[in-house]
């Protein structure tokens, strides 16, 4: 058996795709919302088996690698999040960096030799490491309009992967890589499933025309926090409005505050991007956080501890 276990956002689905285009096989998806990373213990393995997992954290999985391992499976592990401690173990291969400037799908697009680069162009695009992107794009001989369009893919795709739930998506992760995987190509994607694609835009283009009128509720030189309202809405945007936010002022870091399922609030930070450090130290701080140097959250922060949070988040980056 065969299990694809993936990130519903960009990265996640794009270097499956670079993955499955290079490989053909029959797998079990599992997949969910972005912030859903605890999917290595869905999978009941048996000896055999084969699991890939791209685009979770390690340290997260760590009790399901185990158990799958021991449970006679073989396991390749890709992913940019910190790791913890990395299992020794014969049926296990990983291909895991923490640099700033890379993302899981650059890691399968370098494992392939680049056989699927443009997809994994768009997967850079949609974690915000715009300048690797465009690097990319420039070595791949894009123009302009070419590189406009992936990056327009990226965002939206990684836009698609933020919510509480599955229904707050435009597209389940796993039926919208299903739609993309039978193209070699984003541009073939682009031109052959327009209306899935026009969806996903006009969603994105919606929905940050109502996080650009919000103001932050703390901010100075150093930090802004925004808080989103309780919708719908403002659930899909949050990961990349605050993408947007640290794009247009790069030497300050934001948060992103909003309401979660359980009464508490979820957090998106992201580090400054003239300074990508220290996002997974302040969120791993707390118990449900994590993510990567650039880039973290924390699934669930307590309402009364808020201000400890901001508070935290503001001497951190003073130093």
């Amino acid at each position: 058996m065969q299990y694809d276990v993936f990130n519903g956002d960009a990265d996640g689905i794009c270097a499956l795709i670079q993955l499955r285009l290079a490989e053909p096989v029959s797998s079990s998806l599992i997949t969910g919302v972005k912030r859903d990373i605890s999917l290595l213990e869905r999978v009941t393995a048996e000896p055999g088996d084969r699991i890939v997992v791209l685009d979770i954290s390690l340290e997260k999985n760590c009790a399901a690698l185990n158990a799958v391992l021991k449970q006679g499976a073989s396991v390749f592990y890709v992913d940019h999040h910190r790791p913890g401690e990395i299992p020794v173990h014969s049926n296990l291969t990983t291909l895991i960096d923490t640099d700033t400037n890379i993302c899981t799908s650059l890691l399968v697009d370098r494992h392939l030799q680049g056989r699927f680069r443009l997809w994994a162009i768009t997967a850079a695009f949609g974690d915000n490491l715009d300048a690797v992107a465009l690097k990319l794009a420039a070595e791949s001989h894009l123009s302009s309009e070419q590189t406009g369009q992936l990056k327009q893919l990226g965002v939206c795709i990684n836009y698609n992967s933020y919510g509480h739930s599955i229904e707050d998506l435009h597209l389940p992760p796993d039926q919208l890589y299903k739609e993309m995987v039978s193209y070699l190509s984003p541009f073939e994607f682009i031109a052959n499933s327009r209306l899935i694609h026009q969806k996903l835009i006009n969603g994105f283009e919606d929905d940050m025309n109502q996080a650009l009128q919000l103001k932050p509720e703390y901010s100075n030189a150093i930090i802004a926090v925004y808080h989103l309202p309780d919708e719908t809405w403002s659930r899909r945007i949050s990961g990349v409005f605050a993408n947007e936010l640290a794009n247009a002022a790069p030497d300050r870091a934001h948060a992103i505050v909003s309401l979660n399922e359980k009464g508490g609030y979820l957090v998106s930070v992201r580090a400054p991007l003239n300074n990508k450090y220290g996002a997974d130290e302040i969120c791993s701080a707390f118990p449900t956080g994590g993510g990567r140097k650039a880039a973290a959250g924390i699934n669930h922060l307590e309402k009364d501890n808020l201000p400890a949070f901001i508070k935290q988040f503001e001497s951190y980056y003073a130093i």
